[in-house]
């Protein structure tokens, strides 16, 4: 019973937190992405191109979270979806610097 509740408690904190990004961002959509033994990727994109992302412990608490947050979830992250994320030179930079030879981060 303690873990059933402790779940709701969880979701509820991320649901909050997809709210609170959704509001900033003029509205939001998501897709969860299932990484391994640290639980669930919730990747977040707002309406004005920004984006975020949260971790759940399950994936069960990723889509409650997302459900109770009341924004579309996507089953890959592509096409139309992927194509309203807008970069700027932070992530252009991060991204070339995993590269060899790329920009530093420094």
């Amino acid at each position: 019973m303690a873990d059933t509740k402790q779940a709701e408690r969880k979701a509820a904190k991320l649901a909050k937190q997809i709210g609170a990004f959704s509001k900033a961002h003029g509205g939001a959509e998501g897709q969860l992405a299932y990484i391994g033994q640290i639980g669930t990727r919730i990747v977040l994109v707002g309406e004005d191109g920004g984006w975020g992302d949260l971790v759940a412990p399950t994936h069960a608490i990723a889509e409650q979270a997302a459900e109770k947050a009341g924004i579309t979830l996507h089953e890959s992250f592509d096409g139309e979806f992927a194509a309203k994320v807008r970069t700027g030179p932070y992530e252009w930079t991060r991204m070339a610097g995993i590269q060899v030879g790329g920009p530093s981060n420094g």
